[in-house]
């Protein structure tokens, strides 16, 4: 077998030490999108506006990570890795110290907007070198790994945000994140192989256009699309719906229930694992199942049911984009930045539409409302299990 990849001669304390570079530059970028998310009950009376408003603190930041995937996707193929990561890390930085000293909060979901744009520069890109650069038996222990660091960042934020610093003191928490973002990109720029750009390969890259076209691949896009919408809802709305009646809790304490996160930290390299012993297939709707019945559980009004409920969402979901991930690189053979610009294309505009639709749920419908809308999302990841199935029974019969 020949392999393409950039990455065959390392040793196993160079690919540990690679992993722990893609999981602190990981984990520092998705610290700094849901800062906010925890505290959006305090924003809201600070900047006395309604929750659809304030929510955009978050969903600003998804829908520009959205946007900007496709051209970052497209510098992926064709320029080193590292200059793109330091630009992005001095911009994503840049945004969150705005948003310590504005008092204004469209300059805030502005800047948060900013910060939305250049992350991708450090996730996006980082996935397309790793497809790029290692060797196929490394890249779903890897990716895995790429997945348990958006877990764990995306609990730090929320975690800086509403209790490591007091709520009504928000603004610190984005100072802790851009020095963190900042010490992440110096550590990637001078830590990270430098593999040679491969001319030949970028002139065979597929097109966006091609990439579409092929079911195979859209399925999996749109099973990102629905699955984050369900997750960032949830999520997202949580506040509102634990610091209200019945349970009347303070930020601090529903902020803690984030900790439910760490379960995704260790679901996505088991799951690379699951899909790689019972296919992409049965693992996308053994995952769908347990995040249907955890659905179910949180509209129980009992805080007990509720914790169990998010546990189990946190593992549906996670198991299913870690599966998405794998099953997306596993079909290509070239222009890997772009596959994997479409597919967090798709997941953030999944996010952006998910939290936007479901604030309006929300203020009209309540949280069972929401959460039963939520359901229904469902169907896209359900569609690409079943897709992926039938690949797994075609290739062996």
């Amino acid at each position: 077998m020949v392999l393409h990849r950039g990455i065959v001669n390392m040793t196993d304390d160079s690919y540990v030490k690679l992993q722990i570079i893609v999981f602190a530059l990981v984990s520092a970028s998705f610290t700094n999108i849901y800062i906010t998310q925890p505290v959006l009950p305090v924003l809201q009376n600070e900047f006395s506006a309604d929750m659809v408003r304030v929510s955009l603190s978050v969903s600003a930041v998804i829908l520009g990570i959205a946007l900007s995937n496709l051209p970052f996707g497209f510098l992926a193929d064709r320029l080193p890795i590292h200059p793109i990561i330091l630009i992005g890390g001095v911009f994503v930085a840049i945004g969150g110290l705005i948003c310590v000293v504005t008092t204004d909060l469209w300059v805030l979901i502005g800047a948060r907007f900013l910060q939305g744009i250049f992350i991708p520069s450090l996730t996006t890109c980082l996935a397309a070198y790793l497809a790029k650069t290692l060797p196929l038996e490394r890249l779903n222990v890897v990716m895995g790994s790429y997945v348990s660091a958006t877990v764990l960042g995306g609990l730090g934020g929320r975690l800086l945000g509403g209790w490591i610093h007091p709520p009504l003191h928000w603004r610190y928490a984005f100072v802790s994140a851009s020095v963190l973002i900042l010490a992440a990109t110096i550590v990637a720029f001078f830590g990270l192989p430098r593999t040679p750009v491969d001319t030949s390969r970028q002139r065979d890259s597929i097109g966006f256009s091609e990439l579409i076209k092929r079911w195979e691949l859209l399925r999996i896009y749109f099973c990102a699309t629905g699955s984050f919408a369900v997750f960032s809802s949830v999520f997202n709305y949580l506040p509102f719906r634990l610091t209200g009646p019945p349970f009347n809790l303070s930020t601090e304490l529903t902020t803690l229930l984030y900790l439910v996160y760490i379960v995704g930290i260790f679901m996505g390299p088991v799951a690379g694992e699951i899909s790689n012993r019972l296919g992409a297939g049965n693992t996308l709707l053994g995952s769908v199942g347990v995040l249907a019945a955890s659905l179910a559980l949180i509209l129980l009004p009992s805080i007990i049911m509720i914790i169990i409920g998010l546990l189990g969402i946190c593992a549906g979901f996670f198991s299913i984009h870690a599966s998405a991930v794998g099953a997306l690189n596993r079909k290509l053979t070239s222009g890997q930045g772009r596959a994997n610009a479409l597919y967090v294309l798709f997941y953030y505009m999944g996010g952006w539409f998910g939290i936007t639709l479901s604030g309006f749920v929300y203020k009209h419908g309540g949280w069972n409302a929401m959460v039963c809308a939520c359901a229904i999302l469902l169907i896209m990841p359900v569609i690409t299990g079943i897709g992926e199935r039938r690949v797994i029974r075609t290739t062996t019969c």
